[in-house]
């Protein structure tokens, strides 16, 4: 793919480009604006090899544009940031972050354009570079790879609204080796220039291989990939702008016919997952109401489990696991008690827990995934979640909360968050708190009754148990089309909160027993 750039092509002369270039930013003002108002986000990577201008082709954009609505994310060095170093499960080492998260945390709202100096690309070939290049793009059999991370976050972007614009700068080996003796030579860019950069001409030609194989396996239709002449700046820039001003004409074009297109779409899940779904997944009708745990056998049992998952939280945050435990399920079913529990067997400075309020306007304005990706927990650590990212498929689908065409390719959009976690090395565990119509009603009627706990319940309450037959569908929907084999749910059977709460206790004690490989 990189052989299409032509370096034989004379250089563009000032008084060609100039005019032309002028009259793009004049365009491009323009229908940043248009975008700003239709909602339409712009995501615009620049990757490339050192030292061929990645940061002044943004700077030559920013000098033009309104600096409100832009923003500049500039991934760090790996040579100066070692936590950001990843690896996965597959080798046994999990990095201090997802590999995405770190994008999905710098992405602009659906109203603003997003600049990344680097960025998804760069993280990867860097690991491929120092790990397993003969392995690229070839994972093993069942496994995912980095590109499938690449694939979704990109596609995720161009559903949700965003125009996806990848540039890769590209120059040949003697170009790279000018450019950044030059900077070297300079003491006032020689900070720019490290040893190890320097020393990355000498694996130019191992490094364009593993370059192009890439940019042809993520050329994707919804997110190409724009080769420039990074050795001519002006023709570059003339490229860059004309991308740009393509792109958003297209994307405001064709917003209101993709919008009304949507909005005609049938409010039904899909018919099957694309990833494997475990053969026994649950479903509402077979839950069984009927476990009870005696109070004495409670309280032993409950004392013991709390002891032996404080011993390995301590295990696993030296291990750098992290621990990520879900809970969904009917109302008053005991989430919050359940949650209760296994914080108390934990250090505080070990854990976090994650309400899912009503999202705020800023999260309105991403991505759904987006409030989920900036609150993870860190490696070693714990992230409770008291209802979470499914709020998609459950309240906002039954509610109207979001269209049909946003629940319904929700259920994929989920199973590829949680295998990115999976890959990364967290544990993940999916809790459905369930309970029966029966004893929710009796626990409704305690808690208006409770003057201490009245305000447990509201109006809101009492409104979804009428819609139990939707949220009935949408549960079983969920079961159906999300307990995939990496991440499959389990049911807390919760009648008796007290059942409920072991059963979590020795679920994750084992959980945690297992990957300690005790």
């Amino acid at each position: 793919m990189l052989e299409k750039v032509d370096f034989a092509q004379k250089k563009l002369p000032k008084k060609k480009y100039k005019p032309e270039w002028d009259a793009l930013m004049e365009r491009l003002v323009v229908l940043q604006q248009q975008a700003h108002a239709a909602g339409v986000g712009l995501v615009v990577l620049f990757e490339g090899w050192n030292g061929a201008g990645k940061g002044s082709r943004i700077s030559d954009l920013m000098y033009n544009l309104d600096a409100r609505s832009t923003s500049v994310y500039v991934t760090p060095d790996v040579e100066v940031d070692r936590e950001r170093e990843f690896a996965g499960r597959s080798s046994g080492v999990t990095g201090y972050f997802p590999l995405m998260q770190e994008f999905w945390k710098a992405l602009g709202e659906r109203n603003s354009i997003t600049f990344y100096d680097r960025g998804w690309y760069s993280t990867v070939m860097r690991h491929m570079m120092s790990n397993a290049p003969a392995q690229l793009l070839m994972p093993k059999d069942g496994e995912r790879h980095y590109t499938e991370s690449i694939r979704d976050f990109e596609r995720q972007l161009t559903s949700d609204g965003y125009v996806v614009v990848k540039f890769f700068l590209h120059v040949t080996k003697e170009g790279q080796k000018e450019r950044l003796e030059a900077l070297y030579d300079d003491p006032a860019t020689r900070w720019r220039v490290s040893e190890g950069k320097m020393k990355s001409v000498h694996g130019y030609d191992a490094a364009y291989e593993l370059y192009d194989r890439m940019l042809e396996r993520t050329d994707y239709d919804f997110a190409p990939w724009v080769l420039l002449n990074g050795e001519d700046r002006r023709r570059s820039n003339l490229t860059i702008a004309r991308t740009l001003v393509d792109a958003l004409e297209r994307a405001l074009a064709e917003k209101p016919e993709r919008e009304a297109a949507e909005e005609l779409r049938p409010a039904e899940a899909p018919a099957h997952s694309r990833f494997e779904i475990v053969e026994d997944y649950p479903q509402v009708e077979t839950i069984d109401h009927g476990l009870v745990l005696p109070e004495d056998e409670y309280r032993a049992r409950k004392k013991h489990l709390q002891k032996e998952l404080f011993r390995l939280e301590n295990l696993m945050y030296q291990r750098r696991i992290p621990l990520v435990i879900m809970y969904e399920g009917w109302d008053a079913a005991g989430k919050g008690g359940n949650i209760k529990r296994v914080a108390q067997a934990l250090d505080a400075r070990a854990y976090t827990i994650f309400p899912s309020p009503a999202p705020t306007k800023p999260e309105l304005a991403h991505p759904f995934l987006w409030r989920y990706w900036t609150r993870l927990p860190k490696a070693g650590h714990v992230g409770m979640y008291d209802r979470s990212w499914y709020g998609r498929v459950l309240v906002e689908r039954v509610e109207g909360f979001a269209t049909p065409a946003e629940w319904a390719r929700a259920y994929d959009e989920i199973n590829e968050f949680e295998h990115d976690l999976v890959d990364w090395g967290a544990i993940l565990l999916k809790f459905w708190v369930d309970v029966s119509p029966e004893e929710q009603l009796r626990r409704f009627e305690d808690r208006q009754a409770d003057p201490a706990k009245q305000w447990k319940i509201t109006d809101d309450d009492w409104r979804n148990r009428e819609k139990y037959p939707q949220y009935k569908q949408a549960i079983d929907d969920m079961f159906r089309l999300t307990s995939t084999t990496f991440a499959p749910w389990i049911v807390l059977e919760s009648d008796d909160k007290k059942y409920a709460r072991v059963k979590a206790l020795e679920i994750i004690v084992e959980a945690l027993r297992q990957r300690l490989g005790e």
